[in-house]
This record gives C-alpha cells, structure tokens and sequence, in this order.
C-alpha cells in the first residue's frame, strides 16, 4: 500500500476543484473536495450504483458529508455553479426521462407480483400501484428538511421506481439542525444498506397504509455549517456532537476550515481574467455533457466489480486504521469509531469515482483517490473534535478585546457563557488556568463593586530584540531601539549615555510620552549588598550586572539586567504595582525604589560588567490584577515576619534542593561577615519553618563543614 503521501486525489474532480478554488479564491481546498465528492456520490447513488464485494455481498454507492467553513468560503456559489453549469443535463435528463421510464417499466412488475399474492386482478393492482406512485407527489432531488413519515414515503416511491436515491442537503445547520432532527435518525438507518423498518401506524379508509416493499434506496446527506454559529460551545454544539456518538462520526466524510485563506497579490486584472477564463466553461460544458449522459437507463442498476487485490488493498487500509485507533484511549470513542470505520467510508466514494470515470470495476487508482480523501476527512474530523473549549473560547476573547469587560458583557457576547454565578466563575477560573499555559494572560479588577476583565496575549521575548532606548540628553531626543541581550552592554558601558527600557512617542522621556511595551527588568543597586552576593543569589538567572559611578571596593553600586520571559504591555499604575512586586521578590536591600517609573532612565558607565547565562525570569505572579499575583500577595502577607532574603530561600525550596538553597542561604552569610554561630543559628531557624526541613546533623556535617571552610579562608 503507498503512503499516504503517495496517493493522489480524483484528477477529473481536482480540475474542478481548483476551478471553484479559483473562481471563489479560497485557497482551502478540502471544503470543495467535499462538495465534489458529494454530488459525484449522488449522481452514482441516484443511478443506483452497487459494488460487488467478496465479503460484504453488495454495498450501495452512496455519500454522507458535514462541511463547515467560514462564511465567505465560497459555499453558496461553488453549489450553485455545480447544480447549474455540472449536474444540470443529469439533473433534466434523470427527472424528465429516466425515472418516469424506470417507473413505467417497474410498476407493472409489482403489480403482478402483488396480483399473485393475493389472488387479485393485475389490471386492477396496476391501476392502485399507479395511483399509489402519483399520490406520493414529485419526487425532490434534494431536500432541506421534512419529516420521518415525509422521508419514508418518498422512499416508498423510490422502491415503486426502482431508481433514484434520497438526497438531504442543510445550509446553516448551526440553525437548522432542531428542525432536522427527525429525519437524522431515519437517515442514519439507511446509510449502509439502503434499508429501514417500517413504522407501524393505523391504517384508515382515508390514510390506508402501503404495502411493503422488498428493497434497498440508497441516501446521501451533506450538512453545511459555520463553525462560529455551530461550535458555539452551548446546546448547538452539544446536539451537534451528539450526532457523531449517535452514528454520524463514522459515516460522514468531513471538512472544517476555522478561516477563510484568501489569495493575494492579484490585481483587478489577473482576478477578472482568472474568473472569466476561456478553459474554465469548456472543461465545464464537457463535463456537464459527461455526467448528462450518465443519467440513462441503460446505466440503472450498475454493478462495479473490485478484483481480489484491490479488496485485500481496502482490508490492508482498514487493519491500518484499526491499528491506529488502539492508540487511542478508552474516552476517545469519536475517534476510535470514525478511524475505525473509515474504509468503509472510502470503499462507497470509490465506486463513485469509477462510475464517473466509466470504469466497470474499481481500480487501484479509484482506490487511492478515495483513501486519499478519507484521510483528508479524519484530519477535519480531529480538528472538530479538538475544537476550542468553552473556557478557551472565553479566555481568546477576553485576550482580543481591545477594552476591559464586564459581567453583561460576557452574557450577551458569548453564547456558552450561562448558568449559575458558580458555573461562571468555574469557567473563568479554567480560562485563567489556560491562559497561564497559553501565554494569555486574565486581569480582573472592581471599581464601585463593579468587576472589569481584561485579558491580553503575551509575546514571548525574543533576546535578539530587547527593548531600548537612549539619548545623551537627559528629557529629549531618545532614540527607541532594539538590541541583542548580549550586546547591551555596548550600551551600558558607552560613556556620557542615558538609557531607558521603555520607548518614548517623539522621544521626549516623560511618562505621559511612555509607550507601553518593556522586556526587561532592571536594579539599580545603591549600597547593601555585594555585587557576589547578589551574582550567587539570581545565579539561575540570564543577567548583565555592570557597576556604576559610585561603586567602590568596600561600597558596591551596581545594576542588573534581568530579561523576561515575556513583553509586558503595562500603564503607568500597573507598572508601578508591577514595580513593587518585583521589589518585595528580590532577596535582597539596597533597591533604588524610583526605579518604578516607566520613564526611568540610568547613566552609563565604563566600569565594570559580567553576563550571567539561565532561565529568562518568569513574570507571571508580578502582573497586576491576576489570581497569580493575588497567590503571590498572600503568600508574602503570610511571610511578613521574614526579611527578603529569608523569603526568598523560602520560595524557592523544594524539589528536592533544600540543602543547595540552605547552604546558599549560609555562603550569602559568609559573605555578609557572620562568624560560625550566627550563621548556624539562622540555618537552623529557617530550617524550622520548612515543612519538610533537615536534620541537625545534615544541617552540621553538610552546610556547616562547607562553611567552616569558607570562613577559614577568609
């Protein structure tokens, strides 16, 4: 069997693909492969195609698809330029000729045969078998809605006629599908075989029940739909999905396209002339003469034959699938059944395409075009199935609102968005456990007991590109910039030269001229700690230290540059809370607090400078307004009785590293000028307030030994 890779779609039905794709300039193919195939597969069905089959007797040619796509995918015309310029001389000729001849020729013979049975005269059960076919009515090509009792009648006069098929075709199902429900269930019993009981009414002098008929009438639906109004993440989506469990996941062929891709860069020119061209009305009058021709009654009944090779190729696909979908877990039952099922699916469409082609037998090729699209199809499938959540829904909304919302707002915006204010909040709360994993981050603030969400989608920070700007005059001409983090130092170091890690409109560094957008966090050190102290403590941290102009041997000033890990879009309030919280994070005094302004700026200096490489810092719990910083608000309240650095090795213990960040705590000590019993009383006391601290003796022969050394050396 070739990959999949290998395999090539229907040639005569990809002409007309590109075609519709052209003419409609979606550049999404798989929503017109869909259509196409559906109106082949009806054609075939109406004609009353059957594939002869070692293992499974005879199967019915028939199609069920769901095709959703945006609007303005191009639905509306491509089903009306194939109705009218493709199907249209099969759709005249199978109507006006074929089916009142097949009818004339088999109504006779079911009269006869009901004669037999009850002893009657022929000419009398022809003249009721007649006036039965009549009183049904015309038969639809295709139809939109109906009934269950509506849909079995009409398959009543299929089986009078021996000929035609029941085609139900849905626009906007987001909208229709309550009014279709009923007839879902009829359809879905008639997909394999054709076949379907009987309902059992009372028959009266006026509404006389019909006779049963022996045999098979093949069905083919199509469901359009948008996946906006559909997928809706409310009672739609939950009846639609309810239709793959019931059934319909295995037996349709799917497409699904989230957005419309639009080709660009043509002029007025190239489009007309694309539209209008020449080659495109022949290949459809020929091939509108093809299919018009099909619709004769010496093709009624065809039978295809499928050689053992091409068979054991469709029983090689489907034990492949089966293979597949064992690598599904139990809960995956969609998925499971659809792969599971979905030769079955591609064994009818091939049979489409060799009665199309005129093939009296499906070939290998007819084989893999319908492969080809099966797969095509199970991707649509799993993409529907992986469609976005409700609180996902919830959390990209609140992420594209260019301005806070409220409560109103979210009810009247969002359709999934309903129940109880504890089924509200349950689905926020999942929208920001998202969003901390989707680089999205939710904000909810009140004003006058009014609540206000906002949401906004974080830029992961690239090093290549940090924020910047800089002048040699203190308030004007800044000059906005980015810079590779590794060569900042360029900068930092450049005498007589002021820096900002803010853009400024016009230059002017003021904070009403800030522009919102900063991917670096910067100290500014002024006495407290040494520079060593501070390089041990953020030493799993990626910075650029570089001392300043007070900075002396016994008295260290210092700054350090600590990349994001994301671009923050902050105002001036919200930078300024954001500030503070960085502050009270920091282990360490000694922080030059003014510098929680967005229109800071420090001074250059050719001193000093060393890089640090580590983990970009995570900024998640210092962004005001979300629940992570509430988290991490009262995880301080908690901790007020300790100093920062305290709080900070308090933080960040766990894991297993509770020895590293205790003797960490210890070696910072050292450094500070403690002796031995000052530094092992305060090791021992926050060892205390680990819920899962040292013994005595770790505390002795592992942290203290070490500093035993370190003072000694000193």
């Amino acid at each position: 069997m070739k990959t999949f890779d290998e395999m090539n779609f229907h040639p005569e039905s990809e002409e007309l693909v590109e075609l519709l794709c052209n003419k409609t300039q979606n550049e999404d193919p798989l929503f017109f492969r869909v259509v196409v195939a559906y109106y082949l597969a009806m054609i075939s069905a109406m004609m009353r195609v059957n594939i002869v089959t070692r293992d499974r007797d005879e199967i019915p040619v028939s199609m069920y698809a769901i095709n959703l796509a945006v609007s303005g995918s191009g639905k509306g015309y491509s089903t009306n330029l194939i109705e009218s310029q493709v199907i249209n001389q099969f759709r005249s000729n199978f109507t006006d000729s074929t089916l009142p001849g097949l009818a004339q020729q088999n109504l006779p013979k079911i009269a006869n045969q009901r004669a037999i049975r009850k002893g009657s005269d022929p000419d009398v059960e022809l003249t009721k078998t007649e006036k039965e076919y009549d009183d049904i009515g015309p038969l639809f090509f295709s139809f939109d809605s109906g009934t269950a009792p509506a849909l079995k009648s009409v398959r009543q006069k299929l089986l009078l006629a021996n000929a035609g098929s029941m085609n139900l075709m849905v626009d906007e199902i987001g909208s229709n599908l309550t009014e279709i429900r009923e007839l879902l269930a009829p359809m879905l019993e008639l997909y394999d075989i054709g076949t379907i009981k009987p309902k059992l009414v009372k028959g009266t002098t006026e509404h006389q029940r019909y006779e049963e008929i022996i045999g098979r009438t093949p069905s083919n639906m199509m469901l359009f739909g948008t996946p906006a109004s559909l997928l809706d993440g409310g009672r739609k989506e939950e009846e639609f999905v309810a239709l793959f469990e019931e059934g319909y996941g295995r037996r349709c062929f799917f497409g699904y396209s989230k957005s419309h891709r639009k080709k660009s860069g043509m002029t007025a020119r190239e489009l007309y002339d694309q539209r209008t061209c020449g080659n495109a009305s022949t290949f459809l009058e020929a091939l509108s003469d093809k299919l018009g021709r099909l619709a004769d009654m010496a093709f009624v009944g065809t039978t295809l034959n499928i050689s053992e090779d091409v068979e054991i190729l469709f029983t090689e696909y489907e034990i492949q699938c089966g293979d597949l979908a064992l690598d599904f877990s139990e809960h995956e039952t969609m998925r499971k059944s659809e792969i599971s099922h979905r030769h079955f699916k591609a064994l009818k469409l091939a049979g489409a395409y060799a009665f199309i082609d005129g093939s009296p037998e499906i070939t290998e090729d007819h084989a893999y075009y319908a492969i080809k699209l099966a797969e095509e199809s199970g991707k649509a499938f799993q993409n529907i199935l992986t469609r976005d959540r409700p609180y996902v829904k919830l959390a990209k909304y609140l992420a594209d609102l260019p301005r806070s919302a409220t409560q109103p707002d979210l009810v009247e915006d969002l359709p999934f968005y309903t129940g109880t204010n504890a089924k509200k909040q349950e689905m926020m709360q999942l929208a920001i456990a998202y969003g901390y994993q989707n680089n999205i981050i939710i904000k909810r603030a009140f004003n006058d007991g009014i609540e206000f969400i906002s949401g906004e989608t974080l830029k992961k920070t690239d090093l290549s590109k940090m924020i910047v700007s800089y002048s040699t005059d203190i308030a004007k001409g800044y000059l906005p910039d980015t810079a590779n983090f590794d060569d900042l130092h360029k900068l930092t170091q450049k005498k007589g030269m002021h820096w900002c890690n803010h853009h400024f409109s016009n230059g002017h560094r003021c904070e009403d001229a800030a522009l919102p957008g900063f991917n670096m966090v910067v100290l500014d050190i002024d006495h407290g700690v040494n520079i060593s102290t501070a390089k041990l403590l953020l030493k799993d941290y990626k910075a650029l230290f570089y001392t300043t102009r007070s900075h002396t041997e016994n008295d260290h000033c210092f700054r350090i540059l600590l990349p994001t890990n994301y671009e923050l879009q902050l105002d001036a309030h919200d930078f300024k809370e954001f500030s503070k919280n960085i502050f009270t994070w920091v282990p360490f005094e000694g922080i030059d607090q003014v510098t929680g302004q967005r229109a800071r700026k420090w001074l250059s200096h050719d001193g000093e400078y060393e890089y640090q490489d580590g983990e970009l810092l995570d900024i998640l719990q210092f962004i005001p307004k979300t629940s992570k910083n509430d988290s991490f608000k009262a995880k301080v309240l908690d901790q007020q009785g300790m100093d920062n650095l305290e709080r900070w090795v308090m933080n960040n213990t766990g894991d297993g590293n509770r020895n590293n960040m205790l003797l960490r705590y210890a070696m910072i000590l050292v450094d500070g000028g403690f002796d031995f019993d000052g530094i092992l009383k305060r090791v021992t006391d926050l060892n205390d307030k680990l819920a899962d601290k040292l013994t005595e003796q770790e505390i002795v022969s592992t942290i203290m030994a070490t500093v035993s050394k370190a003072i000694s050396r000193k």
